[in-house]
């Protein structure tokens, strides 16, 4: 399962809950951090010492080493392989967050001081396709903000990409064109996930007029003081009420995802 979109509309957010809540709901869940900022950590409630010592795997220069039989930074012209081990990382280097719900922090790969071919950034491409296309229940990655994800020859082996958008329509048909290449790229299992919603009517109505897609699947997750009140005391998302507005409408929405799951794509 994807989690794609634009900066700031509240895409970690949404992977951690949903994270939570199916994990809550008895599935494995395995959750992958490939944002060049990662924080989603943090959201989970990693704690803080924890969470500021992970090294994301497209950073890991020891590892890359290890597995790739070249250190990054040792220059171009050196031959390294581009099908590294990876069937363990995930038991090695995953962060515990419950008996079944684990992190691990992969990095944008895209941010190497070589660029994306880089032995380190080759590891990381390789974990993440072979955790996809692997044996997990649900694997969930929120992934770096923005296209750039969509042009890196990995979305197409997701089931599922949910854009999450704010209700602006900007935002909004950003969002439509991500869920176009998506689909281009042969996910079509697609769902728009209109977060931060002060007024349900009206952000039908934006959507309508900014997408005009009568097909979409849509959910709208509302606004809620306790998310902000939480950000800047610094908690983790596990700390919201369970009556809170966004985990009652990500409930709803683990339930909208079980039901397209069963039905044909």
């Amino acid at each position: 399962m994807l989690i794609s979109g634009k900066g700031g509309t509240g895409k970690t957010t949404v992977a951690a809950l949903l994270a939570l809540t199916l994990a809550e709901r008895g599935y494995n869940v395995l959750t992958l951090d490939a944002d060049s900022v990662p924080n989603l950590a943090a959201s989970l409630g990693v704690p803080p010492d924890v969470a500021e010592s992970i090294v994301p795997l497209a950073k890991n220069e020891e590892l890359a080493e290890e597995r790739t039989g070249v250190r990054p930074g040792e220059g171009w012209g050196l031959l390294f392989s581009l099908t590294p081990k990876v069937d363990d990382i995930a038991e090695r280097y995953g962060i515990k967050v419950r008996d079944n719900l684990k992190l691990v922090v992969v990095g944008s790969i895209d941010a190497s001081k070589e660029g994306c071919m880089c032995p380190a950034i080759a590891l990381a491409k390789a974990f993440l396709l072979h955790t996809v296309m692997k044996s997990r229940d649900v694997v969930i990655v929120d992934s770096e903000a923005g296209a750039e994800v969509f042009g890196r020859g990995l979305a197409e082996k997701f089931d599922f990409n949910l854009t999450v958008s704010e209700p602006t329509v900007k935002s909004l048909r950003i969002a439509g064109k991500l869920m176009r290449m998506a689909k281009e790229l042969g996910i079509l299992k697609n769902v728009l996930v209109v977060n931060k919603v002060r007024d349900n009517l009206r952000a039908m109505q934006l959507i309508a007029n900014a997408l005009r897609n009568n097909q979409l699947h849509t959910h709208l997750i509302r606004w809620d003081d306790n998310v902000v009140k939480a950000e800047e005391e610094g908690r983790p998302l596990t700390t919201l009420p369970r009556n809170s507005p966004v985990r009652e409408d990500v409930f709803h929405l683990t339930l909208k995802l079980e039901s397209l799951h069963k039905r044909p794509a």
